[in-house]
Order: structure tokens, then C-alpha cells, then sequence
């Protein structure tokens, strides 16, 4: 029952981490360089689904090329990414519904960081580090994300639109 609990711990950390990462990197760029809530929107649908599928598919081959995990672990890691990266992408849907697109990215930058503290915290009690640190490290990442991806954004706008 351990392992099994590390292949939920496993797939829930990656996928929670992953979505909170890709989907405001990707909300970040397509705001910038779009101003379109709708662009944006498809965005986070696409990311939820596509994303989701991708990132179980790779912890599921991860965890096969280990040769250290029983074939149910394997499956409940895979299942536990999928269902995490697609449930936590999701919830970036709600603040671009709420509000104006500038506001609703803002507050899924809060969100985020929320999220990300959270887990980083967790994840340094469980593994006996300070929790500072962690958070720091873990939510400097994510902020350099945000930050590249809306430049990223502004420069396909320069260029192309």
C-alpha cells in the first residue's frame, strides 16, 4: 500500500505542478499577444485536455523505465497525473469567465501562486527541507514562466499581428 500511495503522491504533485505552470505560461503568452478572452479560453481547454493526456502518458512511460513499479502503480500514477493536470487546468477557466481578460490573468497569477505555495510547502515538510526554500525555488519558476511567456506573447504580436 506504500507504493501506491507514492504513485497517487507521484501523479497528483506532477499533475498539480504541470497545470498550474503550462496553463498561466500559456495564459500569459496568449494574453499578451492576442488580447482575446476567447483565444485564451480555447487555450486553457486545449492545455486541460491535450496537456493532460501528455503529461500522464509520460509519467506513465517514466514509471515503466524505472522497472521498480508494479503494473497498478503504474496505472494509478498515470491516472493520478491525468486527473490532477486536467481538474487543476480547469480551475484557470473561472477567473477568465469572471472577469475582464487583464483582471482574470492577474488573478490566475494569484491562484497560482496560491497553488504552488501550497504544494511546495507540503513537499518540503515531506521531505524534511525548509519550506522557504522549496517555495522560493518551486514559485521563482513559475514566475519566470509567466514572465518569458508574456514576452513571447508581446514579440508574435510585434512581428505578426
Amino acid at each position: 500500500m506504500m507504493k501506491l500511495n507514492h504513485s497517487l503522491k507521484t501523479g497528483f504533485s506532477f499533475g498539480l505542478t504541470s497545470a498550474t505552470i503550462t496553463t498561466l505560461g500559456l495564459m500569459a503568452g496568449l494574453e499578451a499577444g492576442t488580447k482575446s478572452k476567447l483565444i485564451v479560453l480555447g487555450g486553457i481547454l486545449t492545455i486541460a485536455i491535450a496537456d493532460a493526456f501528455s503529461d500522464a502518458l509520460g509519467i506513465h512511460v517514466s514509471e515503466e523505465a524505472e522497472n521498480k513499479h508494479t503494473n497498478r502503480e503504474i496505472w494509478m500514477a498515470t491516472f493520478s497525473t491525468f486527473i490532477a493536470k486536467f481538474l487543476f487546468a480547469m480551475t484557470f477557466l473561472v477567473p477568465v469567465m469572471l472577469f475582464e481578460l487583464p483582471a482574470a490573468v492577474l488573478v490566475s497569477i494569484a491562484w497560482g501562486l496560491i497553488i504552488m505555495t501550497f504544494a511546495s510547502y507540503q513537499i518540503a515538510k515531506s521531505s524534511k527541507q525548509k519550506p522557504l526554500n522549496v517555495i522560493f525555488e518551486h514559485v521563482g519558476i513559475m514566475l519566470v514562466v509567466i514572465i518569458i511567456t508574456h514576452y513571447v506573447g508581446d514579440a508574435i504580436a510585434t512581428l505578426f499581428g
